[in-house]
């Protein structure tokens, strides 16, 4: 007998009845992975978010899947285009043989000892290390603090996702697990055994000017660059900006911290890029959006719709590369709400780069709050970021390292 093999399917759907539009989308997506399957996921716009349940209990009954996940988002992705705006439903599902599913949703507490973490499941895999798909709450989790609980509970672990969009305050996003949808924490799914999943994190951002060393911070605050005032430091490399440069620093200007201080060279993906959030030029000081250390290299970056564009075109591409003759099958794709048209002044910009470089894949996502994926090698929670969780074919069982999750 003939054994199961991976299938993949997705739909979109812009009805504004909720059970239409599930509808809709399950029909797209059964063309390519019709009947059962092990995972499948749902993505609502807003107007849907007060009927989750019952876009859920279409992807139920169509499916039957062994794990549904799902959530709002501002915008939808779904199949070739990025729905913002407007009503939207999109499903994904896989049909992945030899994997086990391990769902949980987890809330938040503060108690005297720190995080609280309830909900973590006792029997979650540690080997092989299994791939995260995470759905967060982001008025109710600490995004940064869970990433640590992850990587202390099942370390190396990789996890790819994104913060639930379109509320404006706590509970007014949705999360999904099963038929159960829920106000506040994550929900997601741990994957570990026959299937392949690759990660691709653009920060959208390119290097500016030279690299220094921090030599005096404390928590997100830089004193020093090199023995030299960090301030003094922005204004000289500001200086030596192009006229069309000084503006996009003008308009935002970043910073890239280094991951692995132990390499000899750093390159594009190197940095884990975090907003300046301000500066003191009587303390000669800078503010970024995350902790540093002393120790630890920097160098200044700038964000436009150029430069996004191409950081992830060139990552995919490279990703494209490094896959060794191994077929993407589907992709999750979860883009910063502030990409899209906001950055690019066009719809579809990212979906349409996906499939430019891997092909005519079943793709979902949403426009998240936040984007959780690996940077060199760590987890964590991004902005302005697309992440993407690309599903390949599995490896074959004879050789090196079949039977497991690949990040």
């Amino acid at each position: 007998m003939e054994s199961v093999r991976t299938a993949f399917g997705a739909g979109a759907s812009v009805e504004a009845d909720t059970v239409v539009a599930a509808q809709a989308a399950c029909r797209q997506a059964e063309n390519t992975c019709a009947g059962p399957v092990d995972l499948a996921v749902v993505f609502v716009s807003p107007h849907h978010a007060e009927q989750l349940d019952e876009a859920a209990a279409v992807v139920r009954e169509c499916f039957a899947p062994r794990v549904l996940l799902g959530c709002t988002g501002e915008g939808i992705i779904g199949g070739e285009q990025e729905l913002e705006r407007q009503p939207a439903v999109t499903v994904w599902v896989a049909r992945i043989p030899g994997v086990v599913l391990t769902p949980f949703h987890v809330s938040f507490q503060r108690t005297a000892e720190g995080l609280g973490v309830d909900g973590w499941p006792d029997d979650m895999p540690v080997d092989p290390t299994p791939v995260f798909v995470l759905l967060a709450e982001p008025f109710s989790t600490p995004g940064t603090e869970f990433l640590s609980f992850l990587e202390q509970r099942v370390p190396g672990a990789l996890a790819v996702g994104g913060m639930a969009s379109g509320g404006r305050g706590p509970g007014q996003n949705r999360l999904l697990l099963d038929g159960v949808v829920v106000e506040e924490g994550v929900v997601g799914v741990a994957l570990t055994g026959d299937v392949r999943v690759v990660t691709v994190v653009s920060q959208g951002c390119r290097p500016i000017g030279e690299r220094f060393l921090i030599t005096k911070a404390e928590e997100n605050i830089i004193y020093e660059l090199g023995g030299r005032p960090a301030f003094t430091c922005l204004q000289e490399m500001y200086a030596a900006l192009s006229p069309e440069e000084q503006e996009m620093a003008r308009r935002g200007l970043h910073l890239g911290v280094t991951i692995n201080e132990a390499k000899a060279e750093f390159e594009r993906g190197d940095f884990l890029v975090r907003g300046l959030m301000g500066a003191d030029q009587n303390e000669g000081s800078l503010a970024i959006g995350d902790l540093v250390n002393e120790g630890q290299t920097v160098q200044f970056h700038l964000r436009d719709r150029e430069t996004a564009s191409e950081d992830f075109h060139w990552l995919l591409e490279t990703q494209r590369r490094q896959l060794e003759g191994v077929q993407p099958e589907a992709a999750l794709l979860f883009s910063c709400n502030g990409r899209g048209r906001r950055l690019f002044g066009r719809p579809h910009h990212d979906v349409t780069a996906v499939r430019a470089h891997l092909g005519g894949l079943p793709i979902s996502g949403f426009f998240a709050q936040g984007e959780i994926g690996p940077v060199g090698g760590e987890n964590f929670l991004h902005g302005f970021t697309a992440s993407v969780a690309i599903f390949c074919r599995p490896l074959d069982r004879s050789s090196p390292g079949g039977n497991r999750v690949v990040p």
